[in-house]
C-alpha cells in the first residue's frame, strides 16, 4: 500500500483517523501500533514477524543497557553490541547476502527478497540503542509506545529517519489540534501533488528517452534523461517526505524536515546539508563523529569521510553502482574541503551550475545499475560518438519546455515565497486556500484513477 493510492487515502487513512480520534487518549499509541502493523502487512505480511523481533531485541536489551550504563560500562557496551548486531544481521542478510555471494562465488538464495523499509526502521532502532547507551534518551519502559515509534506508518517505509530522541516526549504526551491537523492535510496534499503531477511525469519522460536512446541516442536526449531523472527523484522522495510529515502532524507528531531545496545548493557540501537530511544526520551522529570526524587531522578526516560515503552508497543498495555513487560524491566533497570550496564562494552563479551538473550526473550513476551504461551515458552527455539531436528529439524538447521550466521553479522557494507575499498583500485571499487545496487534491485523485499503481522510488531501499 502506498500513500499515492486511492485505497490508502479513502479506505486505510479514513478508517485509521476515525478509530484513532474515537479511541481514548491512553489507547491511541496502541491504535497506531496495530494499524501500522496492518499497513506494513498489506504488502509484506511474511516480514511482520521480522520487524517485531527487531523491535523486541532493542527493547529487551535496552533494559540491560540502562541497568549497567553507570555501574559497568563494559557490560553495557556488550549489550549495546548485541542489540546492534541483532538488528544489523537482519539488514545484512536480506539486503546484502546475494550481493556478496555473487561476488565471492557462493551459492545465492533464490527468492530472497528485501523487506520493505528495513533500511529505515533498522536505523531508527539502532539510534535508540546508541542514544540510550550515551545517556541521551530515557529508557523505553513500555513496549507499545516503543513499538509505535518503530512502526509508525507515515515514516515506516521510506523515512524521514526519525530518531527516538526526537519523538520520545511526543509518544508519551502530544496534543492533537485542529491547526495541526489542517497543516497536516495541506502538507500531505502538497507532497501528493509533487509526487504524482511532477515526479511521475518526469519519470515517464526519462523512461521514454531511455527507451529511444537504445535505437537513436542523442546528446540532447541524454541530457533530458539526466534532467528529468533529477526532477523525478527529488519530487518523488521529497513528496513522500512531505506526505509523511503531514500524516504525522494529523496524529499530533512533529517530524523533522528531510529536504531544504537541495537544488539551489552552491556546492556539493551544501547539497548534502539539504538532501535527505535525516540520513546525513544519522551517519554524522553515529559514524562520522565517533570515528573522530575532522578533529583527527586532514588525512584521517578524509578517510573517515570515505567510510561514511562508502556506507551511504551501500546503504542505498547492494550493487556496484551505489558504491560508485557514494565514492563519486566523496571525491567531490574532499576536493571542496581541500581547495574548491573557497573558490566556489567567490563565484556563486558558476558554483550553482557546477553543483547541478555534479548532482545530476550522480543521479545517472544512481539510475543505471550497469556500469557500462554509466560510461556510455557520460560519453553521450559530451557528444562522444553521438549525434547532437534528431528531428524527433528537437520536437519533443520544444514540447517539454513548459514542463521543464515549471519543474525547475518548483525545486526552488520562489513559488512558496510568491504565494506568501500575495497572501500578505491581499489577506482576503486566505479564504480561498481551502478551495485551492481541494482543487489540487481532485487533480491528484484524477491522476490516481488513471495510474493504478505508483510506488515511491525509495521503497526499494
Amino acid at each position: 500500500m502506498v500513500f499515492s493510492s486511492l485505497i490508502f487515502i479513502f479506505a486505510y487513512l479514513a478508517v485509521t483517523l476515525a478509530v484513532y480520534y474515537v479511541a481514548p487518549l491512553k489507547w491511541r499509541n496502541l491504535v497506531l501500533f496495530v494499524v501500522s502493523l496492518a499497513f506494513y502487512g498489506w504488502g509484506e505480511p511474511k516480514y511482520i514477524s521480522l520487524m517485531v523481533v527487531s523491535i523486541l531485541i532493542a527493547y529487551i536489551f535496552g533494559f540491560f543497557i540502562e541497568k549497567y550504563r553507570e555501574k559497568n560500562k563494559r557490560l553495557a557496551k556488550l549489550f549495546l553490541a548485541l542489540s546492534l548486531v541483532g538488528n544489523l544481521s537482519f539488514l545484512l542478510f536480506f539486503k546484502y547476502y546475494n550481493f556478496f555471494a555473487e561476488n565471492i562465488g557462493f551459492a545465492q538464495i533464490e527468492g530472497l527478497t528485501l523487506p520493505v523499509g528495513i533500511s529505515f526502521y533498522t536505523f531508527q532502532i539502532m539510534s535508540y540503542s546508541i542514544d540510550l547507551y550515551r545517556g541521551e534518551v530515557p529508557l523505553a519502559k513500555r513496549f507499545v509506545p516503543f513499538g509505535t515509534y518503530v512502526t509508525l506508518f507515515p515514516q515506516l517505509i521510506a523515512g524521514p529517519i526519525v530518531r527516538y530522541k526526537d519523538v520520545c516526549d511526543q509518544l508519551e504526551s502530544r496534543k492533537e489540534t485542529v491547526s495541526k491537523f489542517a497543516f497536516g492535510v495541506s502538507r500531505f496534499v502538497t507532497g501528493l501533488a509533487k509526487k504524482l503531477i511532477l515526479g511521475d511525469s518526469a519519470a515517464a519522460i526519462a523512461e521514454a528517452f531511455e527507451r529511444s536512446a537504445e535505437f537513436e541516442p542523442t546528446v540532447i536526449g541524454t541530457w533530458l534523461i539526466m534532467i528529468c531523472y533529477t526532477f523525478h527523484i527529488y519530487f518523488d522522495f521529497s513528496g513522500y517526505s512531505d506526505m509523511a510529515i503531514g500524516l504525522g502532524r494529523m496524529f499530533g507528531f512533529e517530524f523533522v524536515e528531510n529536504f531544504n531545496y537541495p537544488y539551489i545548493a552552491k556546492s556539493i557540501t551544501d547539497f548534502w546539508r539539504r538532501w535527505h537530511i535525516t540520513l546525513s544526520t544519522w551517519f554524522k551522529e553515529y559514524v562520522y563523529i565517533p570515528l573522530g570526524g575532522n578533529r583527527v587531522g586532514k588525512i584521517r578526516g578524509f578517510i573517515n569521510l570515505a567510510t561514511v560515503w562508502f556506507l551511504t552508497g551501500f546503504w542505498h543498495g547492494a550493487d556496484w553502482n551505489y558504491i560508485l555513487w557514494g565514492v563519486y560524491f566523496w571525491v567531490f566533497l574532499v576536493i571542496e574541503k581541500a581547495f574548491l570550496g573557497k573558490l566556489l564562494k567567490k563565484l556563486p552563479p558558476l558554483a550553482h551550475i557546477y553543483s547541478l551538473f555534479i548532482v545530476g550526473f550522480g543521479w545517472m550513476i544512481f539510475f543505471h545499475s550497469d556500469l557500462a551504461a554509466i560510461a556510455q551515458s557520460a560519453k553521450q552527455l559530451f557528444g562522444i560518438g553521438t549525434a547532437l539531436l534528431s528531428e524527433g528529439t528537437l520536437y519533443t524538447v520544444l514540447r517539454l519546455l513548459p514542463f521543464i521550466v515549471i519543474s525547475a521553479l518548483a525545486c526552488t522557494p520562489l513559488p512558496k515565497t510568491a504565494f506568501e507575499r500575495l497572501l500578505a498583500r491581499f489577506p482576503k485571499l486566505n479564504a480561498f486556500k481551502p478551495l485551492l487545496l481541494c482543487l489540487l487534491f481532485l487533480v491528484c485523485v484524477a491522476y490516481m484513477v488513471d495510474n493504478t499503481f505508483s510506488p515511491f522510488l525509495y521503497y526499494i531501499f
